[in-house]
Formats: structure tokens, sequence, C-alpha cells
């Protein structure tokens, strides 16, 4: 009898620490808010399989219970570990929740010993109590990291800062900008596609360089108010507002809340001026300057991008390597800002001629005799629809391999499935969350579902050879 307690305790604690560890990699996913694990997951029978059924079958089913743990849950999770593409990082945050989540379980079974209530306290104390203590420590500490970044803004003489935001092309700016400017001016810019509150404070503690006189810095958002923290964050000297459109329209519910949202990078003290695409419908001011319609005669190939642009009265034409026609308008953003920072021209001109195209944004590849164009970070409508249009220029059988427009709407996905079916021979479908709505909606290209990604190396083996081209456009993970 002894021996069966110590083995429920064992087992105990290895129980919560695996539903702690479900947990904490779906906060991951969705930037630690509950509320979206909760309401915008789009795998909630995930939730079912393996959080709340082992929760009533704890309460529920008595010692029996661990027969089911080690037989049924510890393979399922581990099987479904297997076959998710994000794993959890170990970060500090993840291990300060895990060891709240150890110290709540070890009182939570002393509780259980002296009230003999184990099935009252055993799984919704600890992971209550480790889920609150983490919310509120992080919160007290990253208030304190906020304040040492504002504190290393300050104090790096003569630094400028740049931020942008845009629903799609944020990323690309940024880059481009700084391909741009760096042979003249000692410039850094955030990381990948790093553009939260969060995101922004760690990069500024942890890796702004000290010497740094132009901080390039992108801002995203889910809710009201992100950029607006952002904006406050920074107090930045220039802003950039790329184009707008009904990129996580899911979130906002309109487009006028994610244009009101975008505009929250004008709220900073130190704005010096702001450069706004025409799709914001803004009106101009003295330090508010809308662009986009002087962008003019744009061609867009598979070798690249040329296009003539209107500033301060006069007309300069611009040749690009990078690939897709909306590429002009990223371009014509991070050519304002050079302009406005001092640059000459011809100078800019000479290094757009050099400019790299940013990774898995429409990045040509060539492998084993095929095209392999990959758009995997492009999510968007519009840019997804430009770069259909450069593929059909290419003579050869053309492969789409796309989950299509993630956290849009059904109108949207009928409208990307309709373009795919005009320039495309065969899509394959990958995820769940658009798979019937693209299905249902490409009449003429050959069709193929795929359910697990890890099959996608064997799956264009069997549907693409020699001579063709392959795009890959868009990505989403396995919990999409």
């Amino acid at each position: 009898m002894e021996n069966f307690k110590i083995f429920e305790i064992f087992s105990h604690i290895a129980l919560v620490m695996i539903l702690g560890w479900y947990l904490i990699t779906n906060l991951q996913w969705y930037n630690y808010k509950l509320e979206r694990v909760i309401f915008k997951h789009k795998r909630f029978t995930w939730h079912i399989l393996y959080f709340l059924l082992p929760i009533f079958a704890y309460y529920l089913s008595g010692k029996y219970f661990w027969i089911y743990f080690y037989l049924g849950l510890l393979p399922a999770l581990f099987m479904w570990s297997k076959r998710i593409d994000k794993k959890l990082v170990f970060t500090a945050r993840v291990k300060r929740y895990f060891l709240f989540l150890l110290l709540a379980t070890l009182f939570g079974d002393i509780l259980c010993l002296v009230s003999q209530k184990c099935h009252v306290y055993g799984l919704l104390l600890p992971l209550g109590v480790a889920l609150g203590a983490s919310f509120l420590y992080e919160k007290m500490l990253f208030n304190g990291f906020k304040k040492q970044a504002q504190k290393k803004l300050a104090l790096i003489e003569d630094l400028q800062i740049v931020a942008i935001t845009a629903s799609y092309g944020k990323t690309s700016i940024k880059n481009f900008l700084h391909q741009i400017v760096s042979p003249y001016i000692t410039a850094y810019m955030t990381p990948r596609s790093v553009n939260t509150l969060g995101g922004l404070v760690k990069d500024i503690n942890d890796d702004l360089p000290k010497e740094t006189k132009l901080y390039i810095a992108e801002a995203g958002a889910r809710l009201k108010g992100d950029i607006d923290d952002i904006a406050k964050l920074l107090n930045h000297d220039y802003a950039i507002v790329g184009s707008i459109g009904e990129q996580h329209i899911e979130y906002f519910k309109t487009l006028e809340n994610i244009r009101n949202t975008k505009m929250e990078i004008l709220n900073s003290t130190q704005l010096k001026k702001a450069f706004v695409h025409e799709s914001a419908h803004v009106k101009a001011e003295d330090h508010v300057v809308i662009f986009g319609d002087n962008i003019h005669n744009i061609t867009a190939s598979l070798e690249g991008v040329t296009f003539d642009m209107e500033i301060e009265g006069q007309i300069y034409h611009f040749e690009s390597p990078l690939l897709g026609a909306f590429n002009a308008t990223n371009l014509a953003a991070a050519i304002l800002i050079a302009d406005e920072l001092g640059l000459k021209i011809e100078d800019i001109q000479k290094e757009i001629k050099k400019l790299k195209q940013v990774d898995h944004r429409l990045q040509k590849i060539e492998a084993g005799g095929k095209l392999i164009i990959d758009d995997s970070f492009n999510g968007n409508l519009e840019g997804m629809l430009g770069s259909y249009e450069l593929m059909r220029s290419y003579n050869g059988k053309k492969i789409i391999i796309t989950p299509g427009v993630i956290e849009s709407d059904c109108d949207t996905n009928i409208k990307l499935a309709q373009k795919i079916d005009e320039v495309f021979d065969t899509v394959i479908i990958t995820g769940k969350v658009n798979a019937n709505v693209l299905y249902e909606n490409i009449h003429k290209a050959k069709k193929v579902l795929l359910t697990d990604k890890s099959k996608l190396e064997e799956t264009l083996a069997d549907e693409t050879s020699v001579g063709d081209l392959v795009l890959f456009s868009n990505d989403a993970p396995t919990f999409m």
C-alpha cells in the first residue's frame, strides 16, 4: 500500500508537468495570450483530447486513471509532439513557469496528504497557481526590462529611430531600408520578424549596439493599443505605415480597426515625419507624407522589378533584382526614409540594384533542375496574388504549396483559390484551417490534400519533375 502511494505521488507529479507542458506550448504559440489559446485555436480537439479529457478522467476514474495515463495519454502526447512543427522553446520564462508548477504541485501533494482530498486539489490547484504566479511575475519582470530598454535608448548618443508598421510588407521594408542605408549610416534592425513590445524590449536590452546611429524597428499588433505601447517605448523620430489591408481581420473585426491601430505609430512625442501609404486613407499634413500614387510604370518579371517614382516633384528610375510588383511599394517607403536621412538619390539607386531578397519572400532557388520560389513568409492576399501573376509567365508546369490566407475570412480564400485555378497546374493544400474552402473552389488544377507536413518531400517527389516551377506560398504551423 505504501509503495502504491509513492507510485501515485510520482505519477501525479508527472501528470501535472505533462499537462503544464501542453498548456505552456500552446501559450507560447499564441504569445502567452490565454484568451487566444481558448477562443482562437484552430485545433480545439487537441484541447479536448490532451487537456480537458485527462482532467475529467482524473477526477472521475479514481485509481484506475493511471492505466489510462501510462497506456493512453502518454503515448498519444508523445506521437502528438512528434507531429507538431513548432516545438516548445525552453526560454527563461518557460523554465520559471515549470519551477512555479513544480512547487505548486509539491504543495498540492502535501495538502493532499494532510486533508485526504487529493482529487480536489490534484490538478486544478497547481495548474491555476502556476499560471497565475507566472503571469504576475513576468509582468513585474517585464516592467523592469521595459524601463531598462527606455534608459538604454536615451543614453545612446545621436540615435535616430525608424518605426515601421503595415498589414503586410513591414519586414521587407525594414530589410530593404537597412541594406540601403548601411553603407552610409551605422544602422541596426530588429532581427527576423521581431515586432512585439516584448520582443523589442529584449532586442534593445540584449542586442542593440551602443554605437548604433539608426535603429530600424518593426511594429506589429493583434489588439488595439499594441502599437501605441511600442510607440511609447521607442519614441521614434520617423514612422512608416505601409500597405494596409485585411490581414489579421480575425482579430480586429473591421478594416477601420486595423487602420486605426496601425496609425498609433504616429503617437511618438519625438516624431519628425511619417510616410503613410495611401491605403490608410489619411490626409497629408506638415509631418505626414502620403505615398503610393507617386509610383509609376512598374514592370515585374522573374528577373526583377523596375519602376519610376516621383520625389519632391522629380521623377527617378529604380531597378531591383527583387521579385514581385508589390515590392515597388515596399521599396518606395525605404527610399523616402533614406532620402529624408540625407542619402543622395544616385546612391539609393545604386544600393537598390544590389538588394538581396529577404529570406522566404519570393526567394529564388534552383535545385534538382526545378525552379523553387520560396514565398512562405508572404501571408497576405495582395502579395500572394501578385506572386501568382509573376508565376504566370513561366513556361512549364507550375505547382503551388499553400495553406491559403491565414487569419482571414472565407471570401479572401475564395479569391485566392480562383487565382490559383487560373495559374497553376497542381495545388498541394497544407493545413486544416482553409482546406475545405480551397478544395471546393479550385476546379481546373489538380488538388492534393496534405494533412501531414512531414510527408511533403515524398509528395513533391511524386508530383514534380525536372523543369517544373514550385512555389511555396505562405506557411502555417501544424496548430493552424
